[in-house]
């Protein structure tokens, strides 16, 4: 037995080492593993990136994504000069950081939630780059009307660097700006006085992105003065009447652009300018929506949808004793409004009716909280020249006559808001719309809101509408009427803001374009216009409503009307998921394989063919 016993002691070191030879035989790491290892550590562990290291509780790339997006915040409140090389070049080194940290990702280690959040961090940060050079280039042509620009970016950048300012020094500074604005209006007075008749010198769009610009300026400015004055004994006491003569001469060369050059009456109601961005850098927003189609396909789908709406119109214009009149149908759909003070009962009366329809056919989950925590404020008069409908979310903005407006916008603002059109638009603004949606958003993969879209949120909004049409939501022809209204709405939405941006349309085509074929009241029609066009928006936000619709109905029949999903299992994950391009919604509810190269594909209206010339009527 003890000689076992030693036999055994003497090999067991013996057999210890064989076994490590063997385990070292099996894998020794080379030079590029040990440079791939020590490269992904560095992008995702250690604390390189500007904003320090990321929450290691998290997943990986939601972590990251969070530190991007309060980076971000910082940076565009600290580098807040209009105009700014600096801000600039700021932001793009820190875009390109995050570009190298996911190109030094093993994208296909990831797992598949990871990979979308991969995709919809890269297809950001490719696009904010483009939006950047975009930017550079509209500033670079407004130079001519702010060669004084540099200087006051100068300042606010010391300030945020607390550099010490000389007071004597600033009023020297302050005054010579002053004489270069002055100097500025005069080089352009001259311009346009030796103009010919008719000639065009300044572009409307520019001069008015011109006339902002100054404005922008003039307020940082404002916001550097009150920084120091008061404070600062001998600043205040050598700078304030410069900077008075400055502030002064610089609003009156505000004013003298948006009168002279533009061509603003102040006693007026402002004309529509907007700023046509042009199919280049539409189809740059496109490719960063992930939209399959050119902008002229995307016009063709809208004009596809509006016929079938026509038809529809025309069927419940029947239906109501008007033959094919759709315009008489409308009027009479339109006078059929509550009295003055009436309006919040009927909001709340349709909200619960909306509820009602959703629970008892197990559409969509509603936590209770959401049902109850939603509100309701009126929007003021001078609010509806803007926005002459309901504006929603966790509070619903209503839209009705106020007492100071004339006789004739009350009348309008009574018949655009009428019972059967704020059916259809009390759901699209709280449940199942944006109420429901803000309230899940908030509450799920809430790191997805750095990449949200209209598609998305505008986009899931009006699917209800198109669903609830084909759940029979419309008890009446009455609110057939007043949900198809809307929907013809979206279509030439999609028609009047595309064809504008590509220089097809004007603005006051599309207004009337939206009282011809549309059948709004022609001051809604114009606050539609000036909403869609000044800038307020996006250029694809007014497209993106039925188009994502479009999206959302797609998918809705690949998963549920193929029996894949459950209605309510299919919303409560596009819920879920929160706001992020329907492409990407698709590949997390089927499952598709995704590649870091990732290219959108998806035809969610089949194919459509471009025609030659354009329909009459636009």
């Amino acid at each position: 037995m003890e000689y076992w016993k030693e036999t055994l002691m003497k090999k067991i070191p013996i057999a210890i080492t064989l076994l490590l030879l063997w385990s070292c035989a099996i894998w020794i790491p080379g030079p590029n593993d040990i440079a791939n290892s020590q490269s992904q550590q560095k992008s995702t562990d250690r604390e390189d990136h500007p904003g320090g290291s990321i929450d290691g509780t998290l997943p990986q790339l939601r972590a990251m994504i969070e530190l991007y997006s309060a980076d971000r915040r910082n940076i565009n409140r600290f580098y807040d000069a209009p105009m700014s090389p600096v801000s600039s070049q700021q932001s793009s080194d820190y875009l390109k950081h995050w570009q190298q940290v996911l190109s030094d990702l093993d994208f296909d280690s990831l797992e598949h939630e990871q990979k979308i959040d991969h995709l919809l961090f890269q297809n950001d940060l490719r696009y904010r780059l483009r939006a950047l050079q975009h930017q550079q280039l509209k500033e670079k042509q407004i130079d001519e009307f702010v060669p004084f620009a540099s200087t006051i970016i100068e300042l606010q950048e010391n300030r945020r660097k607390v550099i010490p300012v000389v007071g004597k020094q600033i009023a020297t500074v302050l005054t010579d700006l002053e004489k270069t604005v002055k100097q500025t209006r005069k080089s352009i007075e001259l311009r346009l006085k030796e103009a010919e008749q008719d000639e065009v010198v300044f572009e409307k769009s520019v001069a008015h992105r011109a006339n902002r610009m100054v404005d922008r300026l003039q307020r940082t400015l404002s916001g550097w003065y009150r920084f120091y004055a008061g404070y600062d004994p001998l600043f205040t006491w050598w700078v304030e009447k410069p900077y008075n003569d400055l502030d002064k001469t610089l609003k009156d060369y505000s004013k003298f652009i948006r009168s002279k050059v533009v061509g603003v009456k102040e006693d007026d109601d402002p004309p529509i300018i907007g700023d046509p961005v042009g199919r280049e850098e539409l189809l740059s927003m496109l490719e960063h929506e992930m939209i399959a189609y050119s902008p002229e396909q995307l016009i063709e789908i809208a004009r596809s949808e509006f016929d079938w709406c026509r038809k529809e119109m025309l069927r419940a214009a029947d239906d109501l004793g008007f033959g094919d009149d759709w315009r008489a149908a409308l009027n009479h759909v339109k006078e059929l409004h509550v009295d003055p003070g009436q309006q919040p009962h009927l909001i709340k009366e349709l909200a619960n009716e909306a509820v009602e329809f959703l629970e008892q056919r197990d559409l969509v989950t509603i936590p209770d909280l959401c049902k109850e925590t939603w509100r309701m404020e009126m929007l003021s008069a001078a609010r509806q020249k803007t926005s002459p409908y309901f504006l929603g979310g966790e509070t619903i903005m209503v839209a009705f006559p106020t007492h100071e407006m004339e006789h004739e916008d009350k009348q309008m603002s009574m018949r655009g808001n009428n019972r059967h059109f704020a059916r259809a638009t009390v759901h699209h603004e709280l449940i199942p719309g944006h109420h429901l949606q803000g309230f899940m958003t908030s509450r799920h993969r809430t790191h997805r809101r750095a990449f949200g879209t209209p598609f998305w949120m505008e986009g899931w909004a009006l699917y209800w509408e198109m669903l609830l049409w084909n759940k029979e939501f419309a008890e009446s022809a009455e609110n057939r009427v007043g949900m198809l209204f809307w929907r013809t709405h979206r279509c030439a939405r999609i028609i009047f803001s595309l064809s504008y941006h590509l220089g097809k349309m004007t603005a006051e085509e599309a207004i009337d374009f939206l009282v011809e074929n549309v059948g709004h009241e022609r001051n809604n029609a114009t606050a539609e216009v000036r909403r869609s066009v000044s800038g307020s928006y996006g250029p694809l936000y007014q497209a993106a409503y039925m188009l994502g619709g479009l999206q959302l109905m797609a998918l809705h029949g690949e998963l549920v009307d193929s029996g894949r999903m459950s209605d309510r299992e299919f919303h409560d994950r596009v819920l879920k998921n929160n706001s992020i391009p329907i492409e990407m919604v698709r590949a997390a509810l089927n499952g598709m394989e995704l590649r870091r190269d990732h290219q959108p594909a998806w035809q969610f209206y089949g194919e459509v063919q471009v025609p030659q010339t354009a329909p009459e009527g636009e």
